[in-house]
């Protein structure tokens, strides 16, 4: 079972210095900047509830959800650094040992880096070390099939189309129907998925998320 803090580094296709690592009390002002100011590029890729009265939580109290979550092996709540800024998250959920050992990932990034390679990049890192460190077999992505942008990252990386799960997951207010895209360690046939990053270029790489758990606060 994998420890925590982890902290993940690789480059991008553009040659910027990518982080990933825990989401920090200090990341407070950064981190209510960027979601402030994303606000209506991430809206409509937001989880949301299905409650009438949903319930939000402070940074602080968010900060310290991942850190249980993380230590307590359920999730691996990572903070995408670019260059060292706060660009955005990518979250490892859902995590599954035994004779499952498979792991579904979520991830958002800021509207004015995208484009970049970030998420495929930050994509790429958590997962080899999803099918490294933590010896998991299989790792998942769950995409509303109108994110063209998140379907250009898993295509980039030779994800596995399995097909439409309906109205799987509360997005933006509504139940919404969602792709669910898979790799294996046998799909990777030896390679890793950073190495697949700089030998498949595109001209164009989306950022934009599906569903992050966790993402959705106050921001305060």
């Amino acid at each position: 079972m994998s420890t925590w803090p982890v902290v993940l580094r690789g480059e991008t296709p553009g040659g910027e210095q990518l982080r990933l690592d825990p989401l920090r009390r200090r990341d407070r002002g950064e981190w209510v900047e960027v979601r402030s100011r994303n606000r209506n590029w991430l809206g409509p890729w937001d989880a949301t509830s299905p409650e009438a009265e949903p319930t939000y939580v402070s940074f602080p109290a968010l900060v310290r959800h991942y850190r249980t979550e993380a230590r307590a092996g359920r999730m691996l709540p990572f903070t995408i650094r670019l260059e060292g800024r706060v660009v955005g998250q990518l979250v490892l959920f859902g995590i599954s040992y035994g004779s499952l050992l498979s792991v579904a990932a979520g991830y958002w990034v800021d509207e004015a880096v995208a484009g970049r390679g970030i998420a495929p990049t930050a994509l790429a890192l958590a997962g080899d070390h999803a099918f490294g460190a933590m010896g998991l077999h299989r790792i998942e992505v769950n995409i509303r099939p109108e994110n063209a942008n998140s379907l250009a990252v898993v295509h980039k990386l030779g994800f596995r189309d399995e097909g439409v799960r309906t109205a799987y997951l509360h997005i933006d207010g509504a139940w919404r129907d969602h792709r669910t895209f898979a790799l294996t360690v046998e799909d990777l046939r030896g390679e890793s998925l950073l190495e697949r990053i700089h030998t498949n270029h595109t001209s164009h790489i989306g950022d934009t998320p599906p569903h992050v758990p966790g993402a959705s606060s106050t921001d305060t």
